[in-house]
């Protein structure tokens, strides 16, 4: 039943392109000026660049096997039980993300939005919609990724041309003062978030794409695009706002909507930054849960997911509750165990494959010339 599954190859760069986006739309901004200053655009660039060899890397893994799953591919390159093992590790880190993204969603709008109203209302009806995306199937909330991305790029155009006459390109200088060092260090977490994180998207590509050919090109531009909506929006970000507002605000980029003010007609629009975040925001947790799900589902050899979605929802409302007791602890778990645990997970381990991969062909080689 689910290998009947199949999008095509602009359906998935949607996909890709809100995965990339996701929350660093309005977090990363302020994540890169701690360590860059002013010079955060650049590392958003550089972040772009070390992450689209970062998907070079999990495209080149996928297309050995064409018809597996990450999942499935670590069970058959590791064996049965070290994959199965990294396997599991894999699914929970998934739903562990489901789960923190649930948590800023509740946060974000119970700080900005709707104060009076408990977060784990919030949560629940979030966690809902993304149940009942994936309960539906991967065609369905592909197709909705189609309709949102165009409403997604307008209200971004809107908001880059009416924020844009706020600019200040002193707010910029000196630039490249921090050095190439400092730069490369604070681009590592947007590497992270943006690109060591898209390794769940090999639970997608290239088995359920259904020309693999585009779909190869169709993960490394959608990477490329979500990185250049981070740059434009770092970019405002430092020269609208400054390089020490926007290190310490929570969320520079809604902040600068704050700002919009054209012929004191067009202002307080901040609502539509708001729409633009939860919109990527459903889609990303939408893609770690659908990871998780179908990845819990093909461990237990089960021919069917959907059983599986309401049972792992309700864990995910529950960790989105308890998993950071306040934004501290989260900044401080986000920087240290986080970043270690997507690492290993969407990094270490698809090198690990690379070697075994290579070792298992030379052994195969030898053995053929040993048998002539």
């Amino acid at each position: 039943m689910m290998k009947d599954v199949k999008i095509n190859s602009y359906q998935f760069l949607v996909l890709v392109i809100l995965f990339t986006i996701g929350t660093s739309i309005l977090t990363v901004p302020s994540a890169l000026s701690t360590g860059a200053k002013q010079d955060a655009w650049i590392a958003a660039i550089i972040g772009t660049g070390i992450g689209f060899l970062i998907i070079w890397l999990f495209v080149t893994i996928a297309l050995w096997f064409p018809d597996l799953t990450y999942v499935q591919i670590l069970e058959k390159l590791l064996g049965k039980w070290v994959g199965k093992a990294f396997s599991v590790l894999f699914v929970l880190m998934s739903l562990l993300y489901a789960s923190e993204l649930l948590y800023y969603f509740g946060l974000f709008l119970n700080i900005h939005i709707m104060p009076d109203t408990p977060m784990v209302a919030l949560n629940i009806l979030m966690a809902g919609i993304v149940v009942m995306g994936v309960r539906l199937g991967l065609e369905t909330f592909a197709r909705t990724a189609e309709i949102l991305i165009v409403v997604f790029f307008f209200i971004f155009f809107i908001l880059v041309v009416s924020i844009s006459p706020d600019m200040k390109f002193e707010n910029l200088q000196p630039i490249y003062e921090m050095g190439t060092k400092k730069i490369v260090q604070s681009s590592i977490f947007y590497v992270i978030v943006s690109s060591v994180d898209a390794v769940v998207l090999l639970m997608i590509f290239p088995s359920f794409v259904n020309k693999i050919k585009q779909g190869k090109k169709s993960f490394l531009i959608g990477n490329l695009i979500g990185g250049i909506v981070i740059i434009v929006i770092t970019f405002l970000s430092i020269s609208v706002l400054g390089n020490e507002k926007t290190t310490g605000e929570i969320y520079p980029s809604y902040e600068l909507t704050k700002r919009i003010n054209i012929g004191n007609f067009l202002q307080r629009i901040e609502g539509l930054m708001a729409s633009l975040w939860v919109i990527t925001l459903y889609f990303k947790s939408t893609l770690y849960f659908y990871a998780s799900v179908l990845g819990m589902a093909q461990i237990l050899n089960l021919k069917d997911y959907r059983p599986l979605t309401l049972p792992l929802g309700m864990i995910a409302v529950v960790l989105s509750l308890v998993i950071y007791p306040n934004i501290i602890y989260q900044k401080h778990f986000d920087d240290t165990t986080g970043n270690s645990l997507t690492l290993s997970i969407g990094l270490f381990l698809p090198l690990l494959l690379v070697v075994v991969y290579a070792i298992r062909k030379r052994t195969k080689k030898n053995e053929i010339e040993i048998n002539e």
